[in-house]
């Protein structure tokens, strides 16, 4: 006898529904898994022959028992396959009466004893069941909030076998129950008031949280760099909820598990001994890398220049193009990464370059090899280059800075006059402004195109460079409030496109 059953698979960081066929048949016993299942789906057949004899299922395994998820050209992994599989066995035993299982999506894990675990993905899983009409779905018990976040599809969190069976089996389905309703993640603490002087490093935030730029905060060990870095998610704003449920979508495909729903823009800080794929996604089976999971946020990487070079250079096709694109030979994944890139540096190997207590004895040429693990090209996709010296005792015990509430306020009216050019730009903020429109939106005034065009001629900048030079005085003018780019923002903005420690 044959039966059907529907659940989910993803790849990247999103899901493609699964027919699992089960197929019973007189002939000599074996068990047959097909679909390009990997080892962790065929050792599902212990998980599910414990569950139902410990369930009290008499199901029989003396006969020819093929088991197929289709499409077969898509790869499974993983033991979120389990529920479905053992539902559609006992479809196509019989136990099951006639079941309903064609708009029923079956996601879960099962334990020896018959209970229903919880797996990662479900959020993307639901998102495509909504997507192909799919009315109801049984999911784990501890999964049900997160499935609960995608409205149109009626979610029934399920903690055993029997009661999954019971569920699946029903041709009218009870009202699905009242789900206590996914918490958002709480917002971070950590406020700017706790930032004592450092005047041009904060600002330096600001335009940074207020233009969506990448920035480089340069200056010795101790000098507050990371200190600041991780404050700019309480300036940000928060998550859109179409955003919310993208970005928490991205963590869940991810495996990481959630709180609740995301509204604060993530804040990902990976360990400088981190792979390029960990960093850019990627494996055997395309995963996301910390640039997708910083997805509408924001990417730390501390200590910059001791990440490997070839990771560093593994950063540059996303922050162009805001996306990372994994090619296998079954095919091709995109994993989304538009994310604003803060990292720290020390001005040379032993931190004390230019400051004057301190004192470098580091030689030049170790000075120069040290600075030259940041390549030319990916310091041009740097926004802001901003110092942080070493502090005198009077500014580290001086009076509290300005709060993140305040500043934070600067910097959503900033986003909003952004917001507003959208129609016209296609973008919400300045720094994924294309070259084609910028020259059309950020129009300066004659002292402002004049110190423009000395800038690019005195400093040698590229045509990148130029184009983001015009997008931070852009912001800086947002800040402001002024519709024309005056002398004055190019002049500011000109003053964050030095090199590090020079």
């Amino acid at each position: 006898m044959l039966a059907t059953s529907l659940t989910a698979a993803v790849v990247g960081v999103e899901a493609h529904l699964v027919r699992v066929e089960a197929d019973t048949a007189a002939g000599f016993p074996k068990f047959t898994m097909l679909g390009l299942a990997d080892s962790s789906i065929k050792e599902s057949e212990g998980r599910i022959r414990a569950a139902l004899r410990n369930c009290g299922y008499g199901f029989k395994w003396d006969r020819r028992i093929t088991v197929s998820m289709a499409p077969a050209s898509l790869r499974k992994m993983g033991s979120s396959y389990d529920l479905a599989t053992a539902v559609g066995l006992l479809a196509a035993d019989g136990t099951l009466p006639a079941p309903p299982l064609a708009d029923l999506l079956l996601v879960g894990e099962l334990a020896l004893d018959g209970a229903v675990r919880p797996v990662p993905g479900v959020l993307p899983m639901m998102i495509a069941a909504r997507a192909r009409g799919l009315r109801a779905a049984l999911v784990p018990a501890d999964n049900a909030a997160e499935a609960s976040l995608v409205g149109g599809v009626a979610v029934y969190p399920v903690r055993s076998l029997p009661e999954a069976v019971d569920l699946a089996g029903t041709a009218e389905r009870p009202a699905p129950p009242a789900l206590a309703p996914c918490r958002a993640a709480a917002r971070s603490t950590a406020d700017l008031a706790d930032v004592r002087g450092q005047a041009l490093a904060r600002r330096g935030l600001e335009i940074a949280a207020a233009g969506g730029h990448n920035l480089l905060l340069s200056g010795p060990p101790g000098s507050g760099k990371t200190m600041l870095a991780r404050r700019l998610p309480g300036i940000l704003p928060l998550l859109t909820p179409e955003e919310a449920l993208e970005t928490t979508a991205i963590h869940s495909a991810g495996g990481v598990g959630l709180d609740g729903l995301l509204t604060e823009r993530p804040f990902r800080s990976p360990h400088h001994t981190a792979s390029d794929a960990a960093l850019v996604g990627g494996g055997s089976i395309p995963r996301p890398g910390e640039v997708s999971l910083a997805h509408n946020g924001v990417l730390f990487l501390d200590e910059l220049p001791e990440f490997r070079r070839h990771v560093l250079e593994a950063l540059r096709q996303p922050l162009e193009d805001k996306e990372v694109t994994v090619a296998r030979v079954r095919g091709r994944v995109r994993l989304p990464a538009r994310f604003q890139l803060v990292a720290t540096m020390n001005p040379c190997p032993c931190g004390g370059r230019g400051d004057a207590r301190r004192g470098c004895a580091c030689p030049p040429s170790r000075v120069q090899a040290y600075q030259a693990r940041i390549s030319g090209p990916l310091l041009d996709r740097i926004d802001l280059i901003v110092d942080v010296p070493a502090l005198p005792y009077a500014d580290m015990t001086g009076p509290p800075g300005e709060p993140s509430a305040v500043v934070a306020g600067r910097v959503a009216a900033a986003r909003a006059r952004q917001a507003a050019r959208s129609p016209l730009t296609g973008v919400l903020t300045n720094a994924d402004l294309d070259a084609g429109i910028l020259g059309r939106v950020a129009r300066a005034d004659a002292a402002g195109r004049a110190l423009l065009e000395r800038a690019v001629d005195r400093l040698g900048l590229t045509g990148r460079a130029h184009d983001r030079l015009l997008r931070v005085s852009l912001t800086i003018a947002d800040l402001e409030g002024s519709d024309t780019l005056a002398s004055r923002h190019v002049a500011e903005a000109l003053q964050f496109r030095r090199q590090p420690a020079d």
